[in-house]
């Protein structure tokens, strides 16, 4: 049987289907068609609800709950691994210095955004870019600031770019649970069998992974090649974790509490409490 399967060509995202995708294991029958796209893009296919397996945002899962159901493994989730809302200049993170920033987000459904919106719900002045051209969106002047994710934040520093505040701690300090970033989502129409194979499958891929750190390199470079290796290596360490193998009580407990909260913010529709794969 082949299902169709989306993920990020991002570091942290090669290294936990690896082992799938190109059979390390035994994938138990099953056969995977794979799309890589950045996450925003990923948000709008399931939105159209093209994939059977795919990797999104916490965010936009909250709008397809009809058409998907969440896993509990390949999530990225953690501390201090949340997006960060920077500038070119010092600003400071008092919201009458942001709501009449021009902000750049990573896509309208990312958590990043969701997480801008909980912190600044005055600041509604916003671009979609995709997130590897914020840096430069914000060096050239054509934004006043980004909310930047994934590698940008081993990068920024680096380019000269200042730190407004980093939404995964204002989360952390809010809530003291971990930052619920992405996600694994599969079709609620698929067996209930097949979802636990899967999720399954998933899981023994990262735990191959883990065991052999070597098995992945050769993948995860070919898609990142513009990144130095040492930077690629510090993405994975930073978004994969225990809560990719399994989400856990903890970390359902912050999941559901980002769809609480954002229900509560009106930023979200309500949602079935039936989330994830059983």
């Amino acid at each position: 049987m082949k299902l169709s399967l989306g993920f990020s060509p991002c570091p942290n995202d090669t290294f936990i289907f690896d082992a799938l995708v190109n059979k390390r294991i035994d994938t138990e029958g099953l056969e995977f068609d794979v799309q890589m796209e950045d996450v925003e893009t990923l948000n709008n296919k399931a939105f159209n609800a093209e994939l059977d397996i795919t990797k999104l945002s916490y965010h936009a899962f909250a709008y397809m709950t009809e058409n998907y159901q969440l896993l509990r493994s390949g999530s990225a989730l953690g501390k201090n691994c949340g997006p960060i809302l920077i500038a070119k200049n010092n600003i400071s993170h008092l919201t009458s210095h942001i709501l009449n920033l021009q902000i750049a987000i990573p896509g309208k459904y990312t958590t990043a955004n969701f997480l801008l919106s909980i912190a600044f719900p005055e600041a509604k002045n916003k671009t979609e870019l995709v997130f590897s051209e914020i840096e430069n969106a914000v060096l050239s002047g054509k934004v006043d600031a980004g909310v930047i994710i994934h590698e940008n934040r081993f990068t920024y520093e680096s380019k000269g770019l200042k730190k407004i505040i980093d939404l995964g701690e204002f989360w952390e300090t809010k809530t003291g649970l971990p930052i619920p970033l992405g996600g694994i989502a599969i079709r609620m129409n698929l067996p209930s069998e097949l979802k636990l194979k899967v999720e399954n499958l998933i899981r023994k891929s990262i735990e191959y992974a883990f065991a052999n750190p070597e098995a992945s390199k050769e993948y995860v470079r070919c898609h990142s090649q513009e990144m130095k290796a040492s930077v690629i290596q510090s993405h994975i360490n930073l978004y994969v974790n225990s809560y990719s193998l399994n989400l856990g009580e903890v970390g359902e407990r912050a999941v559901k509490e980002l769809y609480s909260i954002a229900k509560q913010n009106g930023i979200i529709p309500e949602i079935s409490e039936n989330i994830f794969v059983s």
